[in-house]
């Protein structure tokens, strides 16, 4: 089962995993890469992955490349908004849209981020 991270983390956190990749391909070893897509608020993540947008991704798990066309049939909505969502998702690194349609190559979204109280 392959899975995508949503984080919610700052700029200079999103960094850390890319300096630590560079080190260890420095001194030779090997790193299994950890599919992800960070994010820098909560605002963002909720506006990116609002509840119509998951169902779009819902629809594309496991299912290969599909047209924007089924992808609306399959969420039962018009086909332009469906193409807004889907450009969105594509510019958050969420899917991807290849040669032969859009499609989420991930079995699951796992989120990972933490809410504390206000100060």
């Amino acid at each position: 089962m392959t899975t995508l991270t949503v984080r919610l983390s700052t700029v200079a956190d999103a960094k850390i995993p890319f300096v630590e990749a560079g080190r260890r391909a420095l001194s030779g070893e090997t790193a299994k890469a950890v599919p992800s897509v960070n994010f820098t608020s909560y605002d963002d993540i909720h506006r990116v992955l609002a509840p119509s947008r998951l169902a779009i991704v819902k629809a594309l798990a496991g299912q290969g490349a599909l047209s924007i066309r089924e992808v609306a049939r399959r969420v039962n909505r018009d086909v332009q908004a469906v193409h807004r969502d889907v450009t969105t998702l594509v510019n958050a690194g969420v899917i991807d849209r290849t040669e032969n349609g859009i499609e989420f190559p991930y079995d699951r979204i796992h989120f990972e981020y933490d809410v504390s109280a206000a100060a």
